[in-house]
């Protein structure tokens, strides 16, 4: 694949997916410190369910100062809803331990300081540091299945991943590509039963063109 492709390719999912960026549910929007809390959160659930927690999470705990000193039992019936509450309280309690103790109660900027904290691992630094900081490509099950599918990258490797995309489009889309592959992968690329022939990218498809043979 080479970076004409992938920009023809990007056009063609923004115009099919134009809201995808701009989503009213979408939570990682936002502070550092929320996009990094609503991104453990969102593990195994769902956007909009994480979205009705925000209010009512952020307005008792503003700062990771707050978060740090609440009791489980207080957290717990705010995020409820969303599954694994009780792991799910504990991670942002001690992601917001963590900021205060290694980080001065910052969001640190970098992947490896990322991952250090409570709760964290790859695609959550990386949603941080695009939505929180500008600067990565989260690579979710969707990313990486399109990745591959579409003709990316040929690993399943999501470091790799990550990395052969970045090489292919420019920073400033890297967010939105996240955004877009989602959004696709949810409406037409399916894990195991993909809409090919409605898919408006499925000329520039590997997956495709194997198929069709």
């Amino acid at each position: 694949m080479n970076e004409k492709d992938a920009a023809r390719i990007y056009s063609l999912l923004l115009r099919r997916y134009p809201d995808a960026r701009e989503s009213p549910v979408t939570v990682a929007r936002g502070p550092p410190f929320e996009v990094l809390i609503l991104t453990i959160l969102s593990a195994q659930t769902t956007d909009r369910a994480v979205f009705a927690v925000k209010k009512p999470l952020f307005s008792k705990y503003p700062t990771p100062a707050k978060l740090a000193k609440a009791k489980l039992g207080d957290v717990e019936p705010i995020i409820h809803s969303l599954g694994f509450f009780h792991a799910k309280a504990r991670n942002i309690i001690a992601a917001s331990q963590a900021l205060l103790d290694r980080f001065g109660g910052k969001v640190p900027a970098t992947m490896d300081e990322l991952l250090s904290i409570p709760g964290v691992g790859r695609k959550t630094a990386n949603i941080v540091l695009y939505h929180g900081r500008n600067m990565g490509i989260a690579v979710d099950t969707h990313v990486r299945r399109l990745a591959q599918r579409i003709g990316f990258s040929d690993t399943d490797n999501v470091a790799v991943i990550e990395r052969d995309l970045m090489a292919l489009f420019p920073q400033d889309e890297w967010g939105d590509l996240t955004d877009l592959f989602i959004a696709h992968g949810r409406a037409t690329c399916h894990a195991k039963r993909p809409l090919c022939t409605e898919c408006v990218i499925n000329g520039d498809c590997r997956y495709y063109r194997q198929l069709a043979r």
